[in-house]
């Protein structure tokens, strides 16, 4: 027969009891030490992303002679006018959202199909295939770099190469293990009871994944979409190796190319306009990202 536990007991089984809660001393110094905890990850996490926003404000002279002092001689607004039409953010911005946007559809196109069908449908040599995507989980990215240029440079069947076209950082972006596995888990806890149904009224495999696995998948979908864009709007190296034409290269690619070219403040007010897009993805996605339910859509009515 179990014990039933009281709040007070359960607070007693914490780090601090309660007697020691209410003594003054302990308590003032665990506030305080969660106070300068609190204040370190503020610092540490917020603080370059801080900075690079004073800076990309600041004449370069202040940002060099002074690099911690907040706005010495004023603010200097023309930085963004003229990194956006100078360094000319609209176009490789427009070429960042691209790539993001194809990398992003192939991305969620094969991680559903992929962790429906090992999840859901369940073929007879399921597991194997779990083990080899999984296998590929340890294999250095660096090594697949040569065959992948290779693959891109002579894509089999299509005769031409895909250099220079969008469609070489789309297409190897499906092949993401983590993608599929993840959303193979989320399905393997997606109610079975729910398909049965399904089925037994008629509904078949496309008609189980559209109507019925799809909308149970918002929350998983969100998570998978906010790493495929953030990880495409950040990629350097195979954007830089198959993209090598300027006026198809990401934000990612060119700002460094530039760096020579421009002042520093000018530069500085570039990285905070490419660094503003996936902070907004990640705050207006956060919901998503955070949430594990979201079935109540599904199993309505």
């Amino acid at each position: 027969m179990g014990h039933l536990v009281s709040a007070e007991d359960a607070r007693d089984r914490g780090i601090l009891s309660v007697a020691d809660w209410r003594r003054r001393r302990v308590r003032a110094t665990t506030r305080l030490t969660h106070g300068i905890l609190l204040v370190s990850l503020v610092v540490v996490g917020l603080g370059p992303i801080l900075w690079l926003a004073k800076s990309a404000l600041t004449p370069t002279q202040d940002t060099l002679r002074q690099p911690l002092a907040l706005w010495p001689n004023g603010i200097d607004w023309a930085n963004l006018s003229e990194a956006w039409t100078r360094v000319e953010i609209d176009k490789y911005f427009l070429n960042t959202v691209i790539i993001a946007l194809g990398v992003w559809v192939v991305q969620i196109v094969v991680a559903t199909t992929a962790g429906y069908a090992l999840s859901v449908l369940r073929p007879r040599y399921g597991k194997v295939i779990v083990a080899l995507v999984l296998a590929t989980l340890f294999v250095p990215t660096i090594v697949l770099l040569v065959p992948l240029y290779l693959a891109i440079v002579q894509p089999p069947l299509l005769g031409h190469s895909l250099i220079n076209t969008f469609w070489a950082v789309w297409l190897p972006a499906g092949a993401n293990a983590f993608n599929v596995l993840l959303v193979m888990r989320f399905f393997d806890s997606l109610p079975r009871e729910v398909f049965e149904a399904a089925r037994m009224d008629g509904a078949g495999p496309y008609r189980l994944f559209t109507s019925i696995v799809l909308p149970m998948s918002r929350p998983i979908i969100g998570v998978v979409s906010v790493f495929a864009v953030i990880a495409a709007w950040k990629d350097f190296l195979w954007p830089m190796l198959v993209l090598k034409d300027p006026a198809l290269q990401p934000l990612s690619v060119r700002l460094p190319q530039l760096q020579q070219f421009i002042e520093l403040d000018v530069f500085l007010a570039a990285l905070a306009i490419a660094t503003v897009i996936p902070i907004v993805l990640f705050l207006v996605f956060q919901r998503l990202f955070l949430n594990g339910a979201g079935l109540g859509g599904a199993v309505k009515g």
